[in-house]
């Protein structure tokens, strides 16, 4: 049976600290950047309260204060300046995540993880993660994943340390997993 004496075992703050379930610091969190090529000062995310889009020209500074709060790393989330049927904004060499890494990357280098959202919804003109047929109203799953690919190579060679894809296309991980490994 269990004594009526508790032992002396967890009873030092050292073991205590030791066994504890979580403790919870600033270098455990990502913070997210909500970029925008289409301000030139912060504006709030109405549907967030206290978070604010960033212009793509305060990005390193705002990373720079992250790093300044000892948070490590960045997830960020662009906001093109057009948007259209199938997201061309989220995956050339000039657009708006693509800026920010390297804009990041040149003020912090390896001092700030950059990580990068992959997904569609903010690219495409009807805001869904994928490209649709018009006529059937289906999402195109494999088309969405070539695109997707290219997006994650594209933020890959900006600089990004880390690609998170959350559009939920079947196949993604596998899909940018062959991608990035085929263009190093």
């Amino acid at each position: 049976m269990f004594p009526h004496d508790r032992m002396r075992r967890l009873r030092s703050p050292s073991i205590r600290k030791m066994v504890r379930e979580t403790l919870l610091a600033p270098n455990d969190l990502i913070y997210p950047m909500f970029v925008d090529e289409t301000i030139d000062s912060y504006k709030p995310v109405p549907s967030m309260p206290g978070v604010n889009r960033v212009p793509l020209s305060e990005a390193a500074n705002e990373a720079k204060s992250v790093a300044d709060l000892d948070i490590p790393a960045v997830i960020l989330f662009g906001i093109p300046h057009e948007k259209d049927e199938t997201g061309t904004c989220a995956y050339g060499d000039d657009d708006v995540v693509q800026n920010a890494v390297r804009s990041i990357k040149d003020e912090l280098g390896d001092d700030m993880v950059v990580i990068t959202d992959v997904c569609l919804c903010e690219y495409t003109s009807h805001g869904h993660c994928g490209i649709i047929d018009r006529s059937t109203k289906e999402i195109l799953n494999d088309p969405t994943l070539e695109i997707l690919g290219e997006v994650a190579i594209s933020h890959a060679n900006a600089g990004a340390d880390i690609v998170a894809p959350s559009g939920m296309m079947d196949g993604i991980i596998g899909k940018i997993r062959s991608d990035l490994d085929m263009n190093n």
